[in-house]
């Protein structure tokens, strides 16, 4: 596989140096990408980058993922219109044990040559006292240089401070130390980073100028992905609850499909193409047929069934479709009872939901009692209500029509805990306790 040729049909280049592409189709190139831990985890804004990182492994390159330790302490100013807060050290090293997990499920470290590997930058910064890295770093780049940078030009209205000034210097140093150390000769990142990544190249073009040591086979390179944005040029990446993470304790399975799947046709091209592994052969195929049918969503299931597979495994995308189809599909109550006791407050999470306790339950007489839950009206304000409610065919109890106002409450408690009570097409779950 061709690398170039893989991001420039997928929509995924954006900017690169010159001598780029030759080197990449010379010889087998370590590149790497930075990740800063201010989270526990990523989120899809960064699967964009790490995608990066796939296709340079799967086309036979060395991928490397660098872990900010010590950049995470200050924060990157791209893209921020105010300084960000700091972390502490504890915050950091949880932070980037998360990310290691994550990064894992994407990348092999473990395939010969071309084995990903993951580097943190506090493992050389620690050791490097100030005066030594203005030393080292600091006296190759002009502040004038760093003043024309956008990530600069764009704070510098609203004030920024030296701590936020000096990281692309650290950036900078990085590149510089996997270049010598690693034999790193590719930096990536998205289309906002490339400020950051040539300060790197252009350091490593000093020093080595200065050492005597520059020559055709010692350059550095630089390259960039488009930030992924919507058809209608607003950000991408969030949904109604904010940032779709990538740890399935932040967003679940079920809340990380219902993402992609409920995508606009007008991103879908584009999301296929950057987030998923699927062929252009294959990828062309789909979006034939979701043009003869696009009430199918066929390019959205493609899309939320490769990516969730990726993210959280085989049982995580078939538990994200079980919850799909019971809660807005053609479940019956057979998919209610394969459901496990462990799966029903994953799929519920934010459907209401009323504990129902032993005695209101030998005090409702029937279905009717049952829906208005004694006085608390949480499914039906009155016994009225739910009485036409169920007369105009409105209600279903565990996916099955209820005919009778008066039915008794002879009822199936799916894990001898759990009725779910659907009023036309929203859901309410009881609990009984």
């Amino acid at each position: 596989m061709n690398f170039i040729e893989e991001l420039r049909w997928r929509g995924m280049l954006n900017d690169m140096t010159p001598g780029t592409e030759e080197q990449l189709s010379k010889e087998m190139t370590a590149g790497y990408i930075g990740f800063d831990p201010t989270a526990a985890s990523l989120h899809i804004g960064n699967l964009a980058t790490i995608m990066l990182l796939v296709h340079l492994q799967r086309a036979g390159h060395k991928p490397f993922a660098l872990v900010g330790g010590a950049t995470g302490m200050i924060g990157d100013p791209s893209g921020k219109t105010a300084e960000r807060e700091f972390l502490s050290e504890e915050a950091l090293r949880r932070n980037q044990e998360g990310i290691r997990r994550q990064l894992e499920k994407f990348l092999d470290f473990k395939s010969g040559s071309n084995s990903a590997e993951m580097v943190n930058n506090y493992d050389w910064f620690k050791d490097i006292s100030f005066l030594g890295f203005l030393r080292e770093a600091g006296k190759h780049i002009t502040v004038n240089y760093m003043m024309a940078k956008d990530s600069v030009k764009k704070r510098l209205e609203t004030g920024i401070s030296f701590t936020e000034f000096s990281y692309q210097l650290l950036q900078g140093y990085d590149f510089y130390w996997l270049y010598k150390h690693k034999g790193v000769r590719l930096q990536m990142g998205g289309s906002d980073q490339w400020g950051n990544i040539t300060t790197g190249t252009e350091l490593i073009r000093r020093k080595e100028s200065e050492q005597g040591e520059l020559h055709d086979e010692s350059k550095a390179f630089a390259l960039t992905t488009p930030l992924v944005t919507k058809a209608d040029g607003t950000k991408f990446g969030k949904s109604e609850s904010g940032n779709v993470w990538l740890d399935p304790s932040l967003t679940s399975p079920y809340q990380f499909y219902q993402f992609w799947l409920n995508a606009a046709d007008a991103d879908c091209p584009r999301l296929i193409r950057v987030f998923t592994l699927l062929s252009r052969e294959e990828i062309e195929d789909l979006e034939r047929q979701h043009a003869e049918a696009p009430h199918l969503r066929i390019l959205q299931k493609a899309i939320a069934k490769d990516v969730t597979t990726r993210v959280h495994s085989e049982a995580g995308y078939e538990l994200a479709v079980k919850a799909s189809e019971v809660l807005f599909g053609k479940a019956t109550i057979d998919t209610l009872r394969s459901i496990k006791a462990d799966e029903f407050d994953i799929i519920f999470e934010g459907v209401p939901q009323t504990e129902v306790s032993a005695q209101e339950l030998e005090t409702n007489k029937d279905i009717t009692d049952l829906l208005s839950v004694g006085t608390r009206g949480e499914i039906y304000a009155s016994k009225g209500e739910a009485r036409r409610a169920i007369t105009q065919n409105a209600v279903s109890i565990n996916k099955t029509k209820i005919a009778d106002p008066a039915a008794p409450l002879d009822l199936e408690w799916l894990q001898d805990r759990y009725i779910l009570v659907s009023k036309g097409k929203k859901n309410h779950l009881l609990k009984k306790v």
